[in-house]
């Protein structure tokens, strides 16, 4: 894991309402990664002062932050050895949101139940990344600056900031963030800070999709934040990951009704996993094959008779070709893995119980899949 964060809910010299986040994913080893966690939040504090002029004075002392952390790493790195970070931060003001970011790690704002501002990737074929590239001397293969970095903005990276005569801002890889001032409005919802690794599972609008239902259901932003990173892993991303939500005062609010039809649904889940059909089904919209129905009923049957049932990952498969109403907007049937699966669970443990039971005792039971078994890259 070389994923690092940090989160000041309050800002020592300035008044309330001013917060500060960042999301640093680092490459090559955690030692740029946990340098910006540790040290960044005092570059900005620093560079702000006690009275920042908004928004241009606050968007120039971010960009000098970011400078100042990364000469501050270089003086202490080790000559030779290589590694960096990529950088997002998010300043919180009373009046503006500013971004300033550094790579592949993205923001997302949603407001009015849309997707209003994301940031964009700094990439080496970036027009304005590849000029630069270009101009220092540098070269692109495979997509990668000099054939093997995926990013052209970095904390560290030293071996790639070696241009004579060029100032910081220029070289092969820049640490100068790209930084946005957003006006904020009453109808600003969330702030979703992530590393590579989700948007890699999950665009930007599927995930301020999947982040306001999980709202709706009331859930605290730690445990939306382990969902939605438990949802990218079903999806197959293979990386790092971190995220973190900041919510507004405009973010949704608990809904009776959509709580309703997420335990509707989790029950329906239930059901199906234990090869039940589900009553009303098809008024309410659920549609399912001959085949999948046959595969889930003989889930039972197999358990029943204390046989091997289907791996977990045939019976997600199967939910997976039905038509279900009411799944998480963005994440789907990936969301509900964690409920197939201890349903799953649960199902296997009490038919192997019965089964026993049955036996006298005699066997022990068959069906002991374990509910961590999910891995639809298998």
């Amino acid at each position: 894991m070389e994923d690092a964060h940090c989160a000041w809910l309050e800002l020592p010299g300035l008044g309330p309402g001013w917060a500060f986040f960042a999301i640093l994913d680092g490459h090559g080893g955690t030692r740029a990664a946990l340098f910006g966690a540790r040290h960044l939040p005092g570059y900005v504090l620093e560079a702000l002062g006690p009275a920042p002029g908004e928004p241009e004075g606050v968007c120039e002392a971010l960009r000098r932050a970011f400078l100042s952390a990364d000469a501050r790493l270089r003086a202490l790195w080790p000559r030779g050895e290589p590694g960096g970070s990529t950088a997002l931060a998010l300043l919180v003001s009373p009046h503006f949101l500013y971004l300033a970011h550094c790579g592949d790690s993205r923001a997302v704002l949603s407001r009015a139940g849309a997707v209003a501002f994301i940031t964009e990737d700094h990439r080496p074929l970036h027009p304005r990344e590849r000029e630069r590239i270009h101009d220092a001397g540098g070269t692109i293969s495979r997509r990668r600056l000099e054939g093997s970095l995926a990013v052209s903005r970095a904390l560290g990276d030293f071996a790639y900031k070696e241009a004579p005569g060029r100032p910081p801002e220029l070289q092969l890889v820049s640490a100068e963030p790209e930084v946005t001032a957003l006006a904020r409005r009453a109808e600003d919802e969330f702030m979703l800070l992530a590393s590579d690794g989700v948007w890699d599972a999950m665009s930007g609008s599927a995930l301020a999709a999947l982040v306001a239902s999980r709202l709706c259901l009331g859930l605290a932003p730690q445990l939306l934040c382990a969902q939605l990173l438990d949802t990218c892993l079903c999806k197959g991303s293979l990386d790092n990951m971190t995220c973190i939500l900041v919510c507004f005062p405009g973010a949704p609010r608990p809904c009776e009704e959509a709580i309703r039809k997420e335990l509707v649904l989790d029950a329906a889940l239930g059901r199906r996993v234990a090869g039940e059909q589900v009553p009303g089904a098809r008024r309410k919209g659920w549609s399912a094959s001959r085949v999948t129905l046959t595969i889930l009923a003989s889930f039972s049957e197999l358990c029943a008779f204390g046989q091997e049932p289907p791996s977990l990952n045939t019976v997600f498969r199967t939910l997976a070709s039905e038509d279900i109403p009411d799944l998480p907007p963005g994440g789907g049937l990936h969301c509900k893995a964690t409920v197939i699966a201890d349903a799953y669970s649960q199902f296997c443990q009490a038919s192997g119980e019965r089964w026993v039971m049955g036996q006298n005792g005699a066997e022990k039971p068959t069906c002991t899949h374990s509910s961590s078994a999910l891995d639809l890259e298998a």
